[in-house]
């Protein structure tokens, strides 16, 4: 059986730590920046986790 791939959009997206959390980016900061508020923009500049939820998930795209 072939190798699996990985997922080329989670691998621009999504990093994998060493501790096995998973690092994003947040949503909502491409366009109509100007009805949006500093804080809330201020706010979304800063990355996240996955949640443990959707880590399995994402590993799977990911580790393939």
């Amino acid at each position: 059986m072939p190798k699996q791939k990985t997922h080329s959009g989670a691998k621009k997206r999504f990093t994998l730590k060493k501790s096995g959390v998973i690092k994003r980016n947040k949503q909502n900061r491409r366009h109509i920046l100007t009805k949006k508020s500093q804080d809330r923009k201020r706010g979304l500049r800063k990355a996240t986790y996955v949640s443990k939820a959707d880590s399995k998930n994402v590993k799977g795209l990911l580790v393939g």
